[in-house]
């Protein structure tokens, strides 16, 4: 028997800068109702959904810094949209900064995601793991993407969890260009895998690839949807954002590799996609058949004890 579900990639289009979350949500509900409409059973927000792209700035007064980010989840203002999906049995991935404060005391920020259920439960949380940019000021750059000096590096690595009928994972932009983001989830059943982004088409590095964006950007989840016998989605904010350009076309991927559906503006826009879990077995069971062909050890992607000299 068939495990379909509707799947929506919920591209945003530019946040400015004085935006409000208030706004945003509005934004955000007016997206889950188009999907609705149209059968969603789970929707996927972009990286940072809730605000402008901060890292393009250097800020130094830590209350300001502090402003961009959630300190809870649901707060005040995005507790709408837990309870209108609720409402509509419509699950979500939504990503922003998050302020986690541990058991000792001490105050991390992460760049988030979380996986909300039809019935409005957080079944997963993911702190994105490979962070690109730089960390200190840079102001010779058209414009800052200073990751590394907002967010540290999420602790619980790539995980997967039971959740709409299947085995779901989670990742955040920049984890979209490492195999072993695929891998580790393809190791542990992994049959749809959540990615919102926010991506320059200016790279100040090597400027050389702007042109190549767009076709990185789909290569990557593609190979990785591929070799891993998953579907995966991944969902933009793209558009002319506080003068910034940034990449669209969000997608969503088939195990094959082939692409399902896409967007195809820059602004608000919802690709959508009913989508068979089961057809992730005909790759898993052949040519991905991890436990039959693929010698994970021999890539330290599964820890193998060793000999202690004597």
């Amino acid at each position: 028997m068939a495990r379909n579900i509707t799947v929506g990639a919920a591209q945003m289009g530019p946040i400015a800068r004085e935006e409000s979350r208030t706004e945003v949500v509005e934004r955000l509900l007016a997206l889950l109702e188009w999907g609705a409409k149209r059968g969603c059973e789970l929707i996927v927000f972009p990286e940072l959904t809730l605000t402008t792209f901060f890292p393009r700035w250097f800020l130094k007064d830590n209350a300001e810094i502090d402003s961009w980010f959630e300190t809870e989840m649901p707060g005040p203002e995005t507790k709408r949209l837990f309870d209108r999906a609720a409402e509509l049995k419509i699950g979500f991935c939504l990503g922003y900064a998050e302020i986690f404060v541990d058991g000792e005391g001490i105050r991390h920020h992460y760049n988030t995601q979380i996986l909300v259920e039809r019935n409005g439960s957080v079944v997963g949380k993911y702190r994105k793991v490979n962070i690109p940019g730089h960390d200190r000021h840079e102001p010779e750059r058209p414009f800052q993407h200073l990751e590394r000096y907002y967010f540290e590096a999420g602790p619980d690595g790539f995980q997967v969890w039971d959740a709409f009928e299947g085995t779901v994972g989670m990742a955040i932009c920049n984890d979209r260009r490492w195999s072993e983001t695929y891998r580790v989830m393809g190791l542990q059943g992994v049959e749809l895998i959540l990615i919102g982004y926010n991506t320059p088409l200016h790279y100040s590095p090597d400027p050389q690839q702007n042109a190549l964006a767009g076709f990185h950007n789909h290569l990557v989840m593609q190979a990785g949807a591929y070799q891993n016998g998953t579907y995966v989605v991944g969902v933009a904010k793209g558009g002319i954002e506080e003068g910034v350009d940034s990449l669209a076309q969000s997608v969503i991927i088939a195990p094959s590799g082939q692409i399902k559906a896409q967007c195809i503006t820059t602004g608000d826009e919802i690709a959508i996609a009913t989508i068979d879990l089961d057809y992730c077995s005909f790759y898993k069971n052949t040519l991905f058949d991890f436990d039959r062909y693929h010698q994970s050890q021999h890539f330290g992607l599964i820890s193998q004890p060793r000999e202690q000299p004597q």
